[in-house]
């Protein structure tokens, strides 16, 4: 893992990626149990990949635009999407800031905090990010739009016009892959024929670079650096982050298709295990302080859950609301 220091990150911060890492991780176990309860329809997980989610975020500001994928939990919990937010959202209750409880789970957005609405179709959120960014440029304003999408989604069209797009006007755009090594059941070995995604940048006119997704300190240091050279004019970057799925595809797959002893390497190289074995051996934190961010994250998680079954459901008059415009005058 890389060296906290020579990127300036202080043992506060360090805590700071931890306890956000282990918020999207605990949101997301609570919401596979409530599935295998039968209280919630559907989740997709975000495990695994906490640590690039959350070292993205840190090296964010606020005036910068996200265009996330469905996997992202972790990263829009720390941008500001609370654990009631989500569960409102997994619930289908109308308090869902995506959608008022009519769209499905994980389709993240909160338009507070600059996290653009997305569809179910994949890829399309990139074209959606590359657009914010040309407006970015054009309004002369210091910030970047960033999108995220899995290693399976770069064979979309969308994906590739979206980066050349963005090479040829030179945009504050940072494209992230989240590589956790299958698009559903299909291996990357089946997916593209290269040891490296990122290298497709030169392709592009862009910056590349790949990165040890398990490791939030590295991916930090590569979207701080990505994001220095896009508000400097620098062009857009397009980022691999290698990184681990724990859990099947989402609640609906069986994902016999993986092989017992891969699975078993990527437990134990868990993002989760490995920044909390760092943070011991750099003496940031000590059990007490585990134990107590357990029990804080337990309990919101509890009040987040209680409050959700609880709110109601979108009322039918609600179907249309926010599909069609409304409120405008009627021809004569």
């Amino acid at each position: 893992m890389l060296d906290y220091k020579t990127v300036g990150l202080t043992h506060e911060d360090l805590k700071e990626f931890y306890k956000w890492m282990l918020l999207g991780r605990r949101i997301d176990e609570r919401m596979w149990l409530l599935n295998r309860a039968g209280k919630l329809p559907f989740v997709i997980s975000c495990q695994g990949q906490e640590a690039t989610q959350i070292g993205t975020y840190f090296a964010l500001k606020d005036e910068d635009v996200l265009a996330p994928y469905y996997r992202d939990l972790a990263l829009v919990t720390a941008r500001g999407i609370t654990a009631e937010e989500s569960m409102l959202a997994a619930f289908a209750k109308q308090g869902d800031t995506s959608s008022g409880g009519k769209q499905m789970p994980s389709h993240f957005s909160k338009k507070d905090l600059a996290i653009l609405t997305q569809g179910s179709c994949v890829t399309t959120q990139v074209l959606h990010a590359v657009g914010a960014s040309l407006s970015l440029k054009m309004d002369g304003k210091k910030a970047i739009a960033l999108a995220t999408l899995g290693e399976g989604s770069t064979s979309q069209g969308d994906f590739h016009e979206a980066m050349n797009f963005a090479g040829v006007h030179k945009l504050p755009y940072i494209c992230i892959i989240e590589n956790n090594k299958y698009a559903i059941s299909v291996p990357s070995h089946l997916q593209y024929a290269t040891d490296d995604l990122s290298s497709r940048a030169a392709g592009y006119g862009a910056f590349g670079e790949q990165v040890d997704g398990n490791d939030p300190i590295a991916v930090y240091e590569a979207v701080k650096r990505a994001r220095e050279r896009a508000v400097n004019g620098e062009g857009p970057t397009l980022i691999e982050a290698l990184c681990s799925r724990l859990t099947p595809h989402s609640s609906d797959d069986d994902d016999n298709y993986r092989p017992s002893d891969e699975m078993k390497l990527e437990k134990e190289n868990d993002c989760m295990i490995r920044f909390k074995e760092y943070l011991v051996e750099n003496e940031v934190a000590n059990d007490d302080w585990f134990n107590q961010i357990e029990n804080e994250i337990k309990q919101e998680i509890n009040t987040a859950t209680k409050n959700a079954e609880k709110a109601p459901y979108p009322l039918p008059e609600e179907a249309l609301t926010h599909v069609y415009d409304q409120g405008g005058e009627k021809d004569a």
